[in-house]
């Protein structure tokens, strides 16, 4: 029987997901972890010490399971980006990886590339605004406040291409990774920006353009031993996790949507013709020649998280009870969730959160209700805008938030939109076992995994509510930018 693996190198956790061709799942596996947050606005992960070793032992826990009889006969690994990772021959990391837009650090770059180019020439070439996402302010800041690292740096990657390079020895990048490396790639054309690259990486090369589902190259020697991957096993590109995750629940039409609930929120609607718009990301998808339109906040899960520790650390299942019990809208209090600035669409890593409408009467209920409420307001803003690409046609709900009903109920509440669920929610590693099973030809390219299983309906009686609230909640923002900028000065 042939098997494929499948890895997903995420914010909180590799996956690992071991899988028939018929998509059947015969094991997986997990091991946490966390980013560095090592300076305000930095976000990082040390590539070679969690990436890789993570990615080893999970391959060697999952070739352990392969039966007998049985063959590993493709593997892919996707993980999160943007992100930017500098190696030297040896493909050794000569710092930490840089992690996607939530880290802020190239502020100053983003600016003067934007004066150096043009910001409507970059909307027009590249697709896309550049922001803290972008991949090309990065490697700027690098030559600017590191170019000692800069120097000695012989190729740079992204997450999952620096994976791939140390399983086979190649040097290449998926179409969509780079369609997110601003403004080095041009999205109309599925081709580099050759001057803009070109001044930006200066020495080091550019990788070679694959699509997500093709075949890069094979487990090499050293590789086998480390991973356990059985020498030449073809590996397939993969691609940022969101996309792979996207992916596994068969949002690949035209119209169709992707809500990931995660540590973030990050959004996925595929597009019929090339649409640009300066508050969302243009970038090419997981299927060749495709596109698709993209957003992400800064904060989702994590400003979860953030609350349940400042307010004593309750159980999951206890704050999630508080906050259904407190009834919509939350008694007249909205939150903003930027507490790591925002993403899309307000660009700013200098917005802060906040609460607005506090009183004496509200409790931990209120403030874990209003926090998943101001997460669905932000998901309509973004929703608004795809649909000024190409009308929903269905939406998709994956991601580890799905265990808070509230959470999506919530979500469906605000936008007015139903939410589909798949019966497999492991993830983006489940979609790079489809796209390996793809790309080693062992099913055909229109193959889907996903089964469908229950529907999450909005609920009409809190429309009108929510409607006056999200005017509300769209007036917090820029009424508090000027006093948010103005903090953010004094802590740094």
């Amino acid at each position: 029987m042939d098997l494929l693996l499948g890895i997903d190198m995420g914010t909180g956790s590799t996956k690992g997901v071991l899988v028939d061709t018929a998509g059947v799942v015969l094991a997986s596996a997990s091991i946490p972890h966390s980013m560095s947050l090592p300076r305000p606005g930095w976000a990082e992960v040390d590539a070679e010490g969690i990436w890789w070793r993570e990615v080893c032992e999970i391959s060697t826990r999952l070739v352990g399971d392969v039966p007998s009889g049985s063959t590993v006969a493709g593997m892919c690994v996707s993980g999160v980006g943007p992100c930017l990772v500098l190696c030297d021959d040896d493909l050794t990391p000569l710092r930490p990886a840089i992690l996607y837009g939530v880290d802020t650090r190239a502020t100053a770059e983003i600016r003067d590339l934007t004066e150096e180019f043009g910001a409507e020439e970059i909307l027009e070439r590249a697709g896309t605004l550049l922001s803290s996402q972008a991949v090309g302010p990065k490697l700027e800041w690098v030559r600017r406040h590191e170019p000692e690292v800069f120097g000695r740096a012989t190729g740079w990657y992204g997450s999952n291409s620096f994976i791939t390079a140390k399983l086979t020895g190649e040097y290449a990048i998926d179409h969509h990774t780079a369609s997110q490396c601003d403004p080095l790639y041009g999205t109309r054309t599925f081709g580099w920006n050759e001057d803009w690259a070109k001044r930006i990486c200066g020495h080091l090369p550019l990788p070679r353009l694959v699509w997500p589902q093709d075949v890069v190259g094979y487990v090499h020697a050293e590789a086998a031993a480390q991973t356990g991957v059985p020498l030449g096993t073809p590996v397939v590109a993969g691609t940022v996790d969101a996309y792979a995750e996207a992916f596994s629940v068969g949002v690949r039409t035209p119209g169709d949507q992707m809500l990931m609930y995660g540590s973030t929120m990050f959004l996925v609607q595929i597009i019929e013709e090339y649409h640009s718009d300066p508050a969302l990301w243009t970038t090419a998808g997981v299927e060749r020649g495709s596109l698709a339109l993209a957003a992400g906040t800064s904060t989702a899960g994590t400003m979860i998280g953030w609350l349940r520790t400042i307010t004593g650390g309750a159980t999951f299942e206890e704050v999630t009870a508080e906050a259904s019990a407190v009834p919509a809208g939350c008694e007249g209090l909205i939150a903003l969730p930027y507490l790591a600035g925002e993403r899309t669409p307000v660009f700013d890593p200098g917005a802060r959160g906040l609460f607005a409408g506090l009183t004496l009467r509200h409790g931990r209920g209120h403030l874990f209700r209003a926090a998943y409420e101001g997460i669905g307001f932000g998901i309509r803003q973004i929703l608004e805008m795809f649909d000024d690409a190409h009308t929903g046609r269905r939406t998709v709900a994956v991601g580890g938030g799905l265990r808070s009903p509230l959470w999506a109920q919530t979500v469906s509440d605000i936008t007015g939109r139903p939410q589909l669920v798949a019966e497999q929610g492991i993830g983006a590693s489940y979609g790079g076992a489809l796209m390996a099973a793809i790309g080693v030809e062992l099913v055909a390219p229109q193959t889907d995994w996903a089964t469908i299983t229950h529907e999450i309906t909005p609920n009409p009686d809190h429309r009108a509510l929510y409607d006056e609230l999200y005017g509300m909640w769209r007036e917090s923002y820029p009424a508090t930018r000027d006093l948010m900028h103005g903090l953010g000065r004094l802590d740094r």
